[in-house]
């Protein structure tokens, strides 16, 4: 099983609907995903047309019960993909952590009880709290969509910190999995040269497939839907497809560092 977290400390770079369209392209592709909502605000949950009040078991009991993990996973409309939904009571974890033993290991236990797959992803919240520790920490890999704006490579520096603390102190086996750009618009120029920069940065841990603008990927979680059977055809679609055989091409090299 290889286990990705999905972060960025910045809200609105297309974490969660790359987290909600990749699982399902690579689901499509016969590949079995979980895919864990880790966010308080619940909208990967959401993107899959899960009521609120069908969210208990949620990722809370993954940290407050670990051992009740395998319950709170639901089967999704996509087949061979599940998800363990977020519910608003995930936000007092971090308090309730603050002073807990093993307070950025709880996930990772919580993981270890869970029904064996090809992929797990933990869509994280914006920002570098207990919640995107835990996961970081219950990980081996980390994957990271990055806007293709300005400000976006000062929030991939601090995110770059913080994984290599997080390898130092909590998790060895910790590694970048890649970089994906989103929100690309190739008629502004900005988006290129911010683009250019990162590519100079990290060399190949960036994917070649970059994820456009596009209006079909905003509007597929208000029908509960992935994009992928919102509309098939979208742009935005078939760079998701195609960032999923891009991330299948790494799989081999991804298992034997985990």
């Amino acid at each position: 099983m290889i286990r990705v977290a999905i972060a960025n400390q910045k809200g609105g770079v297309g974490k969660t609907t790359t987290a909600i369209n990749l699982a399902t392209a690579l689901a499509a592709a016969g590949q079995r995903v979980i895919l864990v909502d880790f966010d308080p605000q619940g909208n990967a949950s959401t993107g899959f047309g899960i009521p609120s009040d069908a969210r208990t078991p949620s990722s809370y009991e993954l940290l407050a019960d670990p051992s009740r993990a395998a319950e709170a996973m639901q089967a999704t409309m996509v087949p061979n993909l599940w998800v363990v939904p977020a519910t608003s009571a995930l936000a007092g974890a971090e308090v309730e952590l603050v002073g807990a033993e093993n307070r950025t290991g709880r996930l990772r236990a919580a993981l270890a009880t869970l029904p064996a797959c090809d992929w797990l992803f933990v869509d994280c919240p914006p920002s570098l709290g207990l919640l995107t520790l835990n996961a970081l920490a219950a990980c081996d890999h980390v994957l990271i969509p990055l806007q293709t704006e300005f400000y976006a490579l000062e929030g991939l520096t601090q995110l770059l910190g913080t994984i290599e603390q997080v390898k130092a102190r909590a998790n060895p086996r910790l590694d970048l999995l890649g970089v994906v750009l989103t929100m690309h618009d190739r008629r502004n120029r900005l988006s290129d040269d911010v683009a250019a920069d990162v590519r100079a940065a990290l060399g190949g841990r960036v994917f070649d497939t970059m994820i456009p603008r596009n209006v079909r990927l905003s509007e597929a979680p208000s029908h509960g839907l992935p994009a992928l059977l919102y509309d098939l055809r979208a742009a935005g679609s078939e760079a998701y497809m195609a960032l999923a055989r891009e991330l299948m091409g790494k799989a081999p090299a991804a298992r034997q560092a985990a």
